[in-house]
C-alpha cells in the first residue's frame, strides 16, 4: 500500500526542484528510497555520438560516473533499445535484452557488478532526434531484480519528474541568483506566464508578451491567456482549474500541451502549479495558481539507425550488432565490444542480411547512412 501523503509531499518536492536545481540531489534520494533502489540519476544519452552525461545523481560514486561515460557508454548494449521506448515509458534491463546476456557483457562485469548494481529501472523523460533524457534508479544485490511493486511506485512519479525536468530546462532560480520567480523569469528568453484560476495573467515576461502580441499561438483577450487553437485552449482552462487543487490534482496532464495542431515546429506549454510546496509563497504574492512555460520544439525526425530498425523490423539484438558495426569492423571485434559470443554475432548478421537484402557488413553501414535525413541540421 502506497502512503498517499508521502507521495503528495514527494511530488511537491519534485516540482520545487524544477525551479531550484540545488534541490535535485535531495529529491533523487527521496525518490530512490521510495521507488526501491540504492542509487538514482537524471542523465542523457546520444545514440549517434554514443556519449552521454549525468545531470544530477544521488549515491553514485564519482569514479563510477566517470568510468561509465568515458569508457562504457560507447558500447552499452541497452542504449539502442532504450532509444526505441517512447517518452513516459518505464523499462528494466529485462525489457531491453535477455538478462542472462546482459550479465555477460563488459558493462555489467566491469562496471555494474563491481558497484553492486544488478538491475536498473528507467523512464524516458524527453527525446530528440539524436538522444534522450532518462530518470534511472539502480537496484542493489540485496534488493534483487526489478519487480512489479517497484514499477508501480516509479509510475506514480514519472509524469511529475518529466514535467519538472522540462521546466527546469527553461528556468533555474538558484542559478539565476534571484529570490523571486518573477525576477528570474524576466531574465530569460523563454515565454513565461503566471496566471490565476480563470487564466487571467498576473505576470508575463517580455518574451511571453511578444508571443501574445503576434497572435499566432497565444493571445490575451481581456488579459486572459488563451491558445488560438480551440482544443489547446480548452485543455489549458481545465489544467488551471486542476492546478488550484495542487500538484497531485494536475496529474499527468499539462506535461507538454501542444498549442498548434498543424505546424512544422511545435509550440508546447508546460503547466506548473504554484499552490503547493515552496512555490506557494510566489503564488500568493501574485495571486497565481500556475506558471505556464511555452517553448518551441522542432519536429522530431528519427535518426537513421531507428529508421532502418523500424523499416526492416529488426530485433533489439540485431540493432545492437548493427550499431556496434558503425564503430568497429569484423565479427570478433563486434563480439568483444558487445560482450557476446562470435556465434551470436554471426546469427544476428545472418538475420540482418536476410531482412535487409544486403550481403556484406560494409553494405549494412552504407544502408544506415543512406537513411540519414539530408535536411536535418
Amino acid at each position: 500500500m502506497v502512503d498517499v501523503d508521502l507521495v503528495s509531499h514527494l511530488i511537491g518536492d519534485i516540482y520545487d526542484a524544477a525551479l531550484d536545481s540545488a534541490l535535485w540531489t535531495d529529491v533523487l534520494e527521496q525518490t530512490c528510497q521510495f521507488v526501491g533502489g540504492t542509487a538514482a540519476s537524471l542523465y542523457s544519452k546520444e545514440v549517434v555520438a554514443r556519449q552521454g552525461a549525468a545531470r544530477y545523481n544521488w549515491n553514485m560514486p564519482a569514479d563510477a560516473l566517470t568510468a561509465y561515460f568515458n569508457d562504457h557508454v560507447r558500447f552499452d548494449p541497452v542504449t539502442v533499445s532504450q532509444f526505441f521506448f517512447q517518452v513516459g515509458d518505464i523499462y528494466s534491463i529485462a525489457d531491453l535484452m535477455p538478462y542472462e546476456e546482459f550479465v555477460a557483457t563488459p558493462v555489467y562485469q566491469k562496471w555494474a557488478k563491481p558497484n553492486g548494481w544488478v538491475d536498473h529501472l528507467a523512464a524516458t523523460l524527453d527525446k530528440s532526434a539524436n538522444g534522450f533524457a532518462l530518470f534511472g534508479v539502480f537496484r542493489g544485490e540485496r534488493q534483487g531484480l526489478v519487480d512489479d511493486g517497484m514499477r508501480h511506485r516509479m509510475r506514480l512519479l514519472v509524469p511529475h519528474m518529466r514535467r519538472a525536468v522540462l521546466i527546469g530546462n527553461v528556468i533555474d532560480v538558484h542559478r539565476a541568483g534571484s529570490s523571486a520567480l518573477s525576477d528570474a523569469f524576466d531574465a530569460i528568453g523563454s515565454c513565461v506566464y503566471l496566471v490565476d484560476r480563470s487564466g487571467r495573467i498576473v505576470f508575463v515576461n517580455e518574451a511571453g508578451q511578444a508571443l501574445c502580441d503576434s497572435g499566432t499561438v497565444l493571445s490575451r483577450p481581456r488579459n486572459v491567456l488563451t491558445a488560438t487553437d480551440p482544443h489547446a485552449a480548452r485543455i489549458l482552462r481545465d489544467l488551471l482549474v486542476a492546478a488550484n487543487d495542487g500538484d497531485s490534482a494536475i496529474g499527468v496532464s499539462g506535461i507538454a500541451v501542444p498549442l498548434l495542431e498543424q505546424s512544422d515546429h511545435g509550440w508546447f506549454a508546460h503547466v506548473l502549479p504554484l499552490t503547493s510546496g515552496a512555490r506557494r509563497r510566489e503564488g500568493r504574492v501574485h495571486s497565481a495558481v500556475a506558471a505556464i512555460f511555452v517553448r518551441k520544439v522542432s519536429a522530431y525526425a528519427p535518426p537513421p539507425l531507428e529508421t532502418v530498425a523500424r523499416r526492416y523490423k529488426l530485433s533489439p539484438g540485431e540493432v545492437r550488432v548493427l550499431q556496434a558495426m558503425m564503430s568497429v569492423t569484423g565479427v570478433s571485434k563486434t563480439a568483444a565490444a558487445l560482450g557476446i559470443a562470435e556465434t551470436t554475432v554471426k546469427t544476428h548478421l545472418q538475420h540482418l542480411f536476410a531482412k535487409t537484402g544486403v550481403h556484406r557488413q560494409a553494405d549494412l553501414v552504407k544502408l544506415v547512412a543512406a537513411h540519414a535525413d539530408p535536411f536535418r541540421s
